[in-house]
């Protein structure tokens, strides 16, 4: 059996903690705000509410799509199956993608430098998640190998 230092916890439980400070910093954490050129400012704000939108929406119904096999950690709950369908098909953590776009919404629409920089360690946060995630999923599912060269991991088409 493998040995993991308390604070990780067997399942990846410290990534939810880490997680959840991360949040707290998109949302709560200074914004560096700052005057944004006048051309840039006006669309930045219906662009931030659109990302935010739109990202919670993906967020949710990948969830609601997931149903019984959600779960917060990294480590797939053992009654789990590989979804490949709906939100799946097109990004392989559609929940992460939801949360990066609300998270870049949220920084165009407090036009804030550092919001930017928050979101921006976000994603290379989930980036770390998912690397973890994959790897039990792959050792719990031998068609994910497959899933992966197929679909992209976070954000549909580029990443």
């Amino acid at each position: 059996m493998e040995r993991h230092p308390w604070w990780r916890g067997r399942r990846g439980e410290w990534y939810v903690g880490l997680q959840l400070c991360l949040f707290a910093l998109v949302v709560f954490g200074p914004t560096g705000a700052s005057t944004w050129p006048a051309p840039l400012a006006a669309v930045a704000g219906p662009a931030g509410v659109v990302l935010i939108v739109v990202g919670g929406l993906v967020s949710a119904a990948a969830a609601l799509h997931l149903g019984p096999h959600l779960t917060p950690l990294p480590h797939p709950k053992d009654s789990c199956e590989l979804i490949e369908s709906g939100l799946y098909a097109w990004v392989r953590h559609p929940i992460y993608c939801g949360i990066i776009l609300a998270a870049f919404g949220w920084a165009l629409y407090v036009q804030g430098l550092l919001s930017l920089l928050w979101a921006a360690l976000l994603l290379l946060f989930f980036d770390i998640k998912s690397r973890r995630e994959e790897a039990w999923l792959a050792a719990r599912f031998p068609a994910y190998a497959d899933y992966r060269r197929r679909v992209r991991k976070l954000i549909p088409f580029i990443y």
